[in-house]
């Protein structure tokens, strides 16, 4: 299987980073034990505070500078870093950079809405 990031819709995820989802095992019958999609965030943009309960995400940062707070923890992130949140570990992510902050999330389990608690929501 190839999937072109181009040929994936685009949108505005629950905790506000904009998303696309390269793979998942439930919508592109592949059996993988973890999920893939492309994030970013605009200059100056945050996702919302969130957590996977039963999912651990890792991300790989693409391009631009940012940071992430995983349980109160702060931490800068910048192009070619990696960054585990085990699960049911409260985050979120900032782009603190001028130019667009762009990741890889790899959720596994695989994602899913159940499993994803937003605060304030």
């Amino acid at each position: 299987m190839v999937k072109k990031l181009a040929n994936s819709d685009g949108f505005r995820a629950g905790d506000n980073t904009w998303l696309r989802e390269i793979l998942h095992p439930a919508n592109d019958n592949v059996n993988t034990g973890f999920s893939l999609a492309h994030a970013y965030l605009e200059a100056g943009e945050s996702s919302l505070p969130h957590k996977l309960v039963t999912s651990s995400e890792t991300y790989f940062i693409l391009e631009g500078s940012g940071t992430i707070v995983i349980e109160g923890q702060k931490h800068r992130i910048g192009k070619g870093d990696t960054v585990f949140v085990p699960a049911n570990a409260t985050q979120s992510v900032q782009n603190t950079g001028s130019d667009r902050l762009i990741f890889l999330c790899i959720v596994s389990p695989p994602w899913a809405a159940t499993d994803e608690e937003i605060d304030g929501q």
